[in-house]
């Protein structure tokens, strides 16, 4: 369990990440946003990722050092 607890995230990298690049990878979410249903589910955050300008797919935002787990986005 993250420093948030459990959370459900439905989010469109798919495409580009598989579900085995992203366990145990730190990523920025957000997560005081309202819950929605998203293809049949409910998210409970947004993963941050940007559109890339080549080819429109997601690319993850990283934190450039290490950080805590529950840290702030500011």
């Amino acid at each position: 369990m993250g420093a948030l607890g459990d959370r459900q995230i439905i989010a469109g990298i798919g495409e580009v990440y598989s579900p085995d690049e992203l366990v145990g990878r730190r990523v920025p979410v957000l997560t005081n946003i309202k819950p929605k249903k998203i293809m049949g589910l409910i998210s409970q955050g947004m993963i941050l990722a940007a559109g890339c300008e080549d080819d429109g797919k997601p690319v993850l935002l990283l934190p450039e050092k290490e950080v805590s787990p529950g840290s702030k986005v500011c």
